[in-house]
């Protein structure tokens, strides 16, 4: 049997040639017939050890190397802008062939949750007419968004074989669209010193598009500063991303300890055990938790405010569009339908204009995800959710968008600081038949009621054996080597 020549056939589907690519180039060796799923692959070559490295030689090896792109060395946003420039030059001279590839164009990122949440909003910002669907190669440490739409959770293999397996679920894979989340952040000029959003030693990629407005922008108010950014997956704050931006500091300091994802994974439950997340309530003072430090307000309808009741003993609170959180756990669940009655409450669809609003008291509540069924404390799902924080609770709090975490000040003097979350659009991913994201337009997707809730709350106090045999969740998971009678 000839494997080559297999091989070199099904490369073809994917190769663009350098004229598309490149401004400077003629359009000599021209393909006869335009490929079937023309890629351009983004890389994050510091993502996962080494393993970032060894994808890209392995990708270049494979496709034109031009398509093929290091994230180290060239922003997603030059390179596209680049590209659709040659692209839509090429199509007013006629170029069918031009157009073809962008009609099929499809992107692959490598990376993170934070990378990949980087090309999301490059996409976005570009506002292209019909943006290329994104698909996801897991090479970080929770990597939440693949796991969601069916490209795993586990970093994969950077051989030649491994790589084209890889590309065969691209080229089968189909397009689902999913919410785009708006977050805007607003805090009066302080007469001295800064409120201003501070990230872990250096800026997150998913925080790049987390900036000030500037005195044009209509969301701009005198006398305060005002930022804004974006989400896909989700926006958390209080311990959980206290324990995240304690992992991604020391990340930072120490980066030969983190080349090894299950080693990434072990340091961050220890993490979860020294910052107190498993001993919270001996450890986290309760001026902290959510209740204490912010007023929330929600919007279920498209033009009311309401205000959200918080538990007082909820010490994180996570706003999801996604059904994987913590390394692919669903904090929302489905809800049973007598709960979907009495509380107006809906399974999680990734495209619904909905966002999840789910609490937890500390990491053994975070347990109850291991469990069949476990869920969260659900609080709301909401159109548009808004926090308050004033002067008196604490000088800063903890948040976290879709894996990146940072310290944010909150006011020292009369100020108000508020972070309001909106729905704003949405984008193209590409799937798998594993995806685990539901659409709400999608008939074919399976019934809902065969993961149902039990009709009880016991769930939320009970926690099954199954939890010991998963190791994805890195928030909740007790590590190796700890002494459970000496955390209780």
């Amino acid at each position: 049997m000839d494997t080559g020549g297999e091989e070199e056939s099904l490369l073809k589907k994917f190769y663009i040639p350098s004229y598309i690519l490149l401004p400077d180039r003629n359009d000599d060796g021209v393909p006869e017939a335009v490929p079937e799923c023309p890629v351009l692959v983004f890389i994050n070559s510091k993502s996962g050890g080494q393993l970032g490295g060894d994808l890209l030689l392995t990708y270049r090896s494979l496709l034109n190397e031009n398509q093929v792109f290091d994230l180290g060395e060239k922003a997603p946003d030059e390179v596209l802008r680049s590209i659709y420039m040659n692209l839509e030059k090429r199509k007013s001279d006629g170029d069918e062939f031009a157009a073809d590839i962008q009609g099929r164009l499809r992107i692959i990122v490598a990376g993170g949750d934070g990378t990949a949440s980087w090309l999301l909003g490059v996409v976005c910002d570009l506002k292209l007419s019909h943006p290329p669907p994104i698909a996801t190669v897991p090479l970080g440490t929770g990597n939440n968004l693949p796991f969601a739409f069916g490209w795993g959770k586990k970093n994969p293999g950077t051989d030649r074989q491994s790589v084209v397996s890889f590309m065969k679920q691209v080229i089968k894979a189909k397009e689902m669209k999913i919410d785009n989340w708006h977050i805007l952040m607003r805090m009066r000029a302080p007469k001295q010193g800064t409120c201003d959003p501070i990230a872990p030693l250096e800026l997150p990629h998913s925080l790049h598009a987390f900036h000030r407005v500037s005195p044009t922008d209509e969301l701009n108010v005198e006398g305060s500063h005002t930022f804004r950014g974006g989400f896909w997956n989700y926006f958390s704050m209080g311990m959980d991303a206290q324990v995240s931006y304690a992992f991604h500091s020391e990340r930072k300091l120490h980066p030969e300890k983190f080349k090894n994802q299950l080693a990434n994974q072990s340091t961050y439950a220890k993490l979860g055990c020294t910052q107190g997340w498993f001993c919270a309530s001996l450890f986290h003072p309760s001026s902290r938790n959510i209740a204490h430090l912010a007023e929330v307000s929600i919007m279920r309808s498209h033009n009311e405010w309401e205000k959200l009741d918080i538990p007082p003993s909820i010490r994180s609170i996570v706003c999801l569009n996604l059904p994987s959180f913590s390394g692919g756990l669903n904090p929302w669940g489905t809800p049973h339908s007598r709960k979907r009655h009495e509380r107006k409450l809906t399974p999680p669809f990734v495209d619904d204009g909905l966002i999840e609003v789910v609490g937890f008291r500390d990491a053994w509540h975070g347990l109850v995800l291991l469990a069949p069924n476990g869920h969260g404390t659900r609080l709301a799902q909401a159109h548009r959710i808004r926090f308050e924080f004033h002067k008196g609770a604490a000088d800063h709090t903890f948040m976290r968008i879709d894996g990146e975490p940072w310290k944010q000040p909150l006011p020292v003097d009369d100020d108000t600081v508020v972070v309001e979350i909106s729905h704003l659009g949405q984008v193209n991913m590409l799937a798998t038949r594993d995806c685990r994201a539901k659409s709400i337009h999608d008939p074919s997707m399976p019934s809902h009621h065969e993961d149902e809730d039990e009709d009880n709350n016991e769930i939320e106090d009970s926690v099954g054996d199954e939890w010991r045999k998963f190791g994805a969740a890195d928030t909740f998971k007790i590590p190796d080597g700890v002494d459970i009678s000496h955390l209780s």
